[in-house]
């Protein structure tokens, strides 16, 4: 085991009280208040449990095996918020007539179509609509998040000459100037 030079893999994953994390070789499993998960860890990366934290080093030199060893330790560090707060995202709706509203296991969008778009939701995800034009994605799994959030999105991004369409709360959209007379 070599020392990581990478910033981010020098840091410990702290464990907090109420998570149980077990290492099997290169498998680790994590079981907190909200959830489980588990990944495998590269085979380039060497990992090492103290008393309330988890540790990660490269097992040899080089640039991508350090690369790697920060990648391991970011994606234990997110499954261990994921499980102990767990993750959101919010996606806001503009436009006129455009809504979206619960419909027992999946969301039904209004954007503009001929028709309404039912989106399913997973069984991993939650999902509410405080309002008619906003979205809430919450989960366990960051990646999971984003991704149903991103898929939501798709069914009509916003466009740049008025703004409608499905944006993420905070997303800054670049306005073009409508064509001049």
């Amino acid at each position: 085991m070599v020392e990581a030079t990478s910033r981010v893999a020098r840091k410990p994953v702290v464990v907090p009280a109420n998570v149980e994390v077990d290492i099997q070789g290169q498998q680790i499993s994590v079981k907190g208040p909200k959830g489980s998960d588990s990944y495998t860890v590269h085979e380039w990366v060497d990992v090492r449990r103290d008393e309330d934290a988890v540790r990660f080093a490269p097992r040899r030199e080089g640039r991508q095996e350090n690369a790697m060893a920060g990648t391991m330790r970011a994606l234990l560090n997110n499954i261990v918020v994921g499980v102990t707060d767990g993750f959101q995202r919010k996606l806001v709706i503009k436009g006129v007539g455009y809504r979206a509203q619960m419909q027992g296991s999946s969301l039904k969008l209004t954007l503009g179509f001929s028709h309404d778009v039912n989106h399913p939701v997973p069984e991993d995800i939650q999902i509410e609509c405080p309002s008619q034009t906003e979205v809430v994605v919450k989960g366990s799994s960051k990646q999971r998040v984003g991704q149903v959030a991103a898929e939501i999105r798709a069914y009509r991004p916003p466009e740049p000459y008025k703004g409608k369409g499905v944006r993420y709360e905070n997303e800054e959209i670049i306005m073009k100037e409508a064509k001049k007379k």
